[in-house]
């Protein structure tokens, strides 16, 4: 296997975290490692180093066994513990085996994933949320090392990826209306906002950008009700007004009344 790019980002110590992460991952993995592919963000050219994260996914050619896991657990825990740049917090990525990959099945979608924060390598559940990922890795995904990410992930009809993006707002984005507790964190309902702007988008054009292309639609096609909410997440972290709450909760009730409407029209044939 060979290394697509030294320099896959414009950042030196983002790009120097890549590498050791790849060499590590190799060294642990050997002849099972598929390929490392970078997404989100950075590959979508709309990194901001304020507030993005690194984005990765390790395709292994099958499901890790016990002795890599823990190889690749304590690796990431001592990058977590060298630090020495402030990215090493900012990691956020999968290890999936090819299998799963090529196409989304909840009952296959248990994988080692490390959360953007914590350095700590975990078996998660993936959720719905990975039928847009998959779609973002195949459009957009970067090739640190391995063969190109698209000839790895089937296509994605439009209307899988509207169905999977409602399902999402079904079980995720929702019950947090009756649920608040994640949304009183600034920080998150920044998140919130943004991704329902990114929904919205999709459910328009059928297609996914990026959150901040997302949100700058949203502020030229979106009632104006919208905007300020949409412009403070958009802007440096501040003193946000506690009705921002209220308001992002109206948002997501917004965001999923359309896409049941969506949903609807797909069931129907009425495309999107």
């Amino acid at each position: 296997m060979t290394d697509v790019t030294d320099a896959p980002t414009p950042y030196a110590e983002v790009n120097a975290l890549l590498r050791r992460l790849l060499d590590g991952a190799r060294e642990r993995l050997g002849r099972h490692l598929v390929g490392m592919y970078l997404y989100g963000s950075l590959a979508a050219g709309d990194f901001s180093p304020e507030s993005s994260d690194i984005d990765f996914l390790v395709v292994t050619d099958e499901d890790l066994t016990e002795e890599q896991f823990l190889s690749l657990k304590e690796m990431h825990a001592r990058i977590a513990e060298a630090g020495g740049s402030k990215w090493v917090t900012e990691l956020e990525g999968s290890y999936i085996p090819l299998r799963a990959l090529r196409r989304y099945d909840p009952r296959d979608a248990r994988h080692p994933h490390i959360d953007r924060g914590g350095g700590r390598l975990d078996i998660e559940q993936h959720d719905t949320d990975w039928i847009v990922q998959r779609h973002v890795l195949r459009e957009r995904g970067v090739a640190l090392a391995g063969p190109p990410v698209e000839t790895l992930i089937d296509p994605l009809g439009s209307g899988e990826l509207l169905r999977g993006i409602v399902e999402l707002l079904r079980v995720w984005w929702v019950p947090m209306v009756s649920d608040p507790t994640r949304l009183r964190s600034p920080g998150y309902r920044r998140y919130a906002v943004l991704t329902m702007c990114r929904m919205l988008y999709t459910f328009r054009h059928g297609a996914v950008v990026s959150k901040p292309a997302a949100a700058r639609w949203a502020l030229t096609t979106l009632d104006d009700r919208w905007h300020g909410l949409i412009q403070r997440a958009t802007a440096r972290p501040g003193n946000e007004p506690p009705e921002d709450l209220d308001l992002t909760l109206e948002f997501i009730r917004y965001t999923s009344e359309v896409g049941a409407e969506v949903g609807v029209a797909s069931a129907e044939g009425g495309g999107c």
